[in-house]
């Protein structure tokens, strides 16, 4: 199953087993069954430490990874290939005793939740955000035996997506129930299972002194300017509502310079790693719901926090980046994750053998729509212009596959559905004003990003857009506020534009630093 090079790593890693893992498989006769038991056999043969047995089981193929001691439980059903594959290395590894890494306090956590949690988690294994909640789950059986997680692969359990209706993922469900629906961090799965632990965090968070600059949002533009604030020797914060922001859910990138390829989530752990190098104190998981001039300390300025926390800092530093835009027509929320997606790596496997429409003709539309009729029957494709604004090579692409149907001049005015899940939707043909209806399974929204700045309306000067207005040296309408990224009025929303622009607004802060003294020492001199 393994190939060499596989293998050879995945022994390396196996040497940090500190104690007995048990690979507990349940096969049928299937393809799939029968690789999965290649998998396990592979993994048995490169640790002493690792034991393998076959039994019937709920689900097949699966393969449960526990130990007998800790009665660890957790469960792939499927085969933890693609991009589960680390969740399932990292599973091995928990389980056979290797130090997770995380905060003393956050395992005490773990371990002090009362009751029995039993989590199901589908997933779709071209999805790049699945794992991260695959190993939150994985990493909290690990500690707490009263909780377990089964990966589901819901292209090999069709019977189970319909029956629950999943048409998104990550979805995940707790003993039975529907708990959560798409990237959700570990600090968030626990604050829904701790109903004081928002409330323990805020207080902790009100005790932090003033910074010297605080960034605000964790995608590329961020990363960078807490870095080079760091490197100037300031006291340096970052407040990140999700650590990677858009690159968390981007595939392929190919144009890093000196990178010559990567993904989203591998970009995005090294970018935290490298942020965690220095001296930053990294706050994830946190929203600024306002912006304001300090009134305890003149000078400087406090960011409200969804949790009802507040910090300060002499100069802010805004990287909120955007966010997918939305179609805003009826039915379009009503049906948000049962049918109506925005993201095709993760969900489109979810459509395999139906119809599906892309909405929207640029870069990102026809590449869904390529990716797409891979895997779906056929792809609707509506621009609202006249003509795809996507590059040749794609609309190439797109024109030489058989099931792709372009309609320009398409304005979607309605969502379909049965109550339950989409099953089409209407559009207007702007040439004849007339109106037509597509049956259909999926809807891929895909019509670029809006900045998330409703939160900053009348606070700093933004355009009709809602863009923030930067100077040269990344400065807002306020002065000691700086902006950076995908949520500037940068013409270009590109990962390494924002990464510049970062580095130019963090310098920006520091040059402002130097030159305006605390308003204090002005006073006393």
């Amino acid at each position: 199953m393994l190939d060499t090079n596989l293998k050879s790593q995945l022994k390396t890693y196996l040497q940090n087993l500190k104690r007995p893992v048990e690979l507990v498989v349940s096969a049928d006769d299937s393809p799939k069954a029968q690789e999965l038991k290649s998998l396990a056999a592979d993994i048995d043969s490169l640790s002493p430490l690792v034991s393998l047995s076959e039994v019937e089981g709920e689900r097949m193929p699966s393969m449960k990874v526990t130990n007998s001691e800790t009665a660890t439980n957790i469960t792939f059903a499927g085969l933890p290939m693609g991009h589960e594959f680390t969740s399932l290395v990292l599973a091995l590894l928990h389980t056979g005793g290797h130090p997770l890494k995380l905060e003393d306090d956050v395992i005490a956590q773990i371990k002090a939740l009362p009751g029995e949690y039993h989590f199901e988690t589908y997933v779709s294994l071209s999805c790049q955000n699945c794992p991260d909640v695959v190993q939150a789950l994985n990493m909290m059986a690990a500690i707490n035996p009263n909780i377990t997680n089964v990966m589901i692969d819901g292209s090999l359990f069709q019977t189970e997506v319909f029956e629950r209706d999943i048409m998104a993922v990550p979805s995940v469900y707790l003993n039975g129930e529907q708990f959560a629906q798409g990237r959700i961090s570990l600090s968030e799965i626990l604050n829904k299972l701790d109903t004081g632990a928002v409330t323990r965090q805020a207080a902790k968070l009100d005790e932090k002194e003033p910074f010297e600059v605080l960034v605000v949002g964790g995608g590329p533009a961020g990363a960078s300017a807490a870095i080079y604030a760091a490197r100037k020797g300031l006291k340096t914060g970052i407040a990140a509502d999700k650590f990677g922001g858009q690159v968390s859910e981007t595939v392929a990138i190919e144009n890093f310079i000196s990178v010559k390829a990567t993904e989203g989530p591998k970009l995005v752990a090294n970018l935290e790693a490298h942020v965690r190098d220095y001296d930053v104190d990294v706050m994830d998981n946190q929203k600024a719901v306002k912006l304001a001039q300090s009134a305890a300390k003149p000078g400087y300025y406090d960011i409200e926090l969804e949790n009802g926390a507040t910090l300060t800092s002499r100069t802010m530093l805004l990287a909120t980046g955007a966010r997918w835009r939305e179609m805003n027509v009826p039915g379009e929320q009503e049906y948000r994750g049962k049918g109506v997606a925005y993201c095709p790596h993760c969900d489109g496997p979810l459509f395999k053998g139906k119809r599906v429409a892309v909405i929207g003709g640029g870069n990102s539309g026809i590449e869904a729509a390529i990716d797409l009729a891979n895997i779906v029957e056929h792809v609707t494709v509506l621009e609202f212009d006249s003509k795809l604004r996507a590059d040749d090579v794609l609309q190439r692409k797109a024109a030489s596959m058989g099931n792709i149907t372009i309609i320009t001049q398409a304005m979607t005015t309605e969502v379909n559905g049965d109550g339950q899940r989409v099953n089409g939707l209407t559009y207007t043909d702007r040439t004849t004003n007339t109106s037509h209806s597509i049956e259909l399974a999926g809807i891929f929204v895909q019509i670029g990003l809006v900045p998330n700045t409703e939160w900053l309306r009348g606070v700093v000067e933004l355009t009709e857009r809602g863009e923030i207005i930067v100077d040269a040296k990344g400065e807002t309408s306020l002065p000691g506020v700086f902006a950076a990224g995908d949520v500037t009025t940068s013409p270009y929303k590109q990962i390494i534009i924002a990464m510049g622009s970062g580095a130019t607004a963090s310098l920006g802060a520091f040059d402002f630093l130097i030159r305006n003294s605390e308003p204090e020492q002005q006073s006393a001199a």
